[in-house]
């Protein structure tokens, strides 16, 4: 790595990690930087996650998943040791960045990334796509079967053309209404 110094200055890092183990980076990075006294190079250590609501089996959970799998982002100041921390930490295999030099994300990328963090609202998650066969499970069109025609995420709806006295309809039910065929 090219010689570096701290007029750089103090930025965020995504640090490619093997998959699935990003809070086990985390963990250990964590570790590291106070056993080794790098707290005035090395600030924060974050692994990017989001709450989702997930439907499986007719039942709704909420999860927290990860927003980028396989990354790590530590914000720090780039210099010979703190470089050489990060990178030989367990399971991590390198920054992201051209050749030997790690690539700052920018502010804006982080303040986005903040925002999807901090959201209280969890986002639905279900594994339903357009066209797919449902059949309602309940509300008064209950054993009806259908089509998807279209998914609202955000509001955890779903649109289902049902055929009625021989005409599609579109009924709009929530997530938990409907489960695939």
């Amino acid at each position: 790595m090219p010689k570096q110094t701290s007029e750089f200055g103090r930025n965020w890092y995504a640090v490619h990690t093997y998959s699935g183990y990003e809070d086990a980076v985390a963990r250990n990075l964590r570790q590291r930087i106070e056993s080794m006294g790098m707290e005035d190079k090395i600030f924060n250590v974050l692994v990017p996650t989001e709450k989702k609501i997930k439907i499986k089996g007719g039942k709704r959970r909420t999860v927290e998943e990860k927003i980028y799998p396989g990354y790590v982002l530590v914000e720090m100041i780039v210099t010979d040791d703190s470089w050489y921390v990060i990178r030989n930490t367990p399971r991590v295999t390198g920054f992201v960045g051209s050749g030997t030099t790690p690539t700052p994300l920018s502010a804006e990328e982080i303040d986005i990334l903040m925002g999807r963090m901090g959201e209280a609202e969890p986002k639905h998650k279900v594994d339903l796509t357009p066209g797919d066969a449902v059949k309602i499970t309940d509300g008064p069109f209950k054993d009806f079967e259908g089509k998807v025609g279209e998914i609202d995420e955000e509001r955890g709806k779903v649109k289902v053309m049902v055929s009625i006295f021989g005409r599609e309809t579109p009924v709009e039910l929530d997530f938990l209404q409907v489960r695939r065929v």
